[in-house]
């Protein structure tokens, strides 16, 4: 089975300057006198005021824990090359169906990349469009690998000269698959392209393959089999949630590996985090 790394952001990163403590704007109301007594105060505003529209409270949303691909060594950052995507907003509604459908016959599942559980998302339409759909997804181009800092300027260098003009190309998602990364220790469910926007992806992870090797890293899979990874579980349950897939294909009359497009996008550029900085690679804007 295909494997996929997760992305994670170097501990050992921190801005070079740092901001003086601010002032709130507020005195100590321990130092101010009302002449007129505390009962011309105003009272204070609802909270509901203070919270901007449409305002999604998470914060008592358990989140999940993951593990560290590789151990961190100072000095070291995360390397990840991927084309961003983002989901219409006519499509998510449909998403969200099948992913609450999963995760009724598979506990433990929580949002990728923001981490929050499932279940819990799950209970407010809202919050499950908004959080686990309405993000910024990756199609990685490159393994997720630790570089030093002496490598950072070369590398973003070669990504841009190599990636300075780019094809237009629409990129389709049809299928619902499994991954599993390399250690086992977190399985995926994905949206995986098939037939548009392979080819070109295909190219632009063997022109990184070529950067990586230059640098002395790992190449890319064999085989990539490009996508974005909408949901995770710790461990390897890749068979209950292919069965849960599978099940619901059934339940609809549908065949997964003969399904049609379940939504399109445009290529819209490359980018390139290490650390916890993002470099823009290419752009079509």
């Amino acid at each position: 089975m295909e494997a996929l790394r997760a992305t994670y952001g170097s501990d050992s990163e921190s801005d070079d300057e740092s901001s003086p403590p601010r002032s709130s704007g507020y005195a100590d109301s321990r130092q101010i006198s009302n002449p007129k007594g505390s009962e011309g105060l105003p009272p204070p505003p609802p909270l509901d005021l203070l919270q901007p529209p449409n305002f999604l409270d998470v914060s008592s949303t358990t989140k999940g824990s993951r593990i560290r691909s590789f151990p961190h060594v100072e000095g070291n950052y995360a390397l990840h090359v991927y084309v961003p995507v983002s989901i219409p907003s006519t499509t998510r509604k449909q998403l969200a169906y099948f992913v609450k459908i999963i995760e009724s016959h598979v506990p433990g599942l929580y949002a990728a990349d923001v981490d929050y559980a499932l279940s819990e998302l799950c209970k407010d339409d809202q919050k499950l469009e908004q959080i686990l759909l309405g993000r910024e997804f990756h199609i990685s181009l490159g393994r997720t690998v630790p570089i030093q800092v002496h490598q950072i300027d070369s590398i973003v260098a070669m990504l841009r000269e190599n990636f300075k003009s780019q094809r237009r190309y629409w990129i389709e998602f049809n299928k619902w698959e499994v991954f599993v990364n390399d250690d086992r220790t977190r399985t995926f469910l994905s949206l995986e392209v098939l037939r548009g926007g392979l080819p070109e992806i295909t190219k632009q992870i063997h022109i990184i393959d070529d950067i990586y090797r230059l640098h002395g890293l790992p190449e890319f899979y064999k085989n990539p089999r490009p996508h974005i990874s909408l949901v995770w579980a710790l461990g390897d349950i890749s068979n209950r949630l292919k069965q849960a897939v599978e099940e619901f294909d059934r339940s609809r009359g549908n065949s997964n590996s003969l399904q049609k497009d379940i939504f399109m996008c445009k290529f819209t550029g490359i980018e390139c985090r290490i650390g916890k900085k993002t470099y823009n690679i290419y752009s079509e804007n």
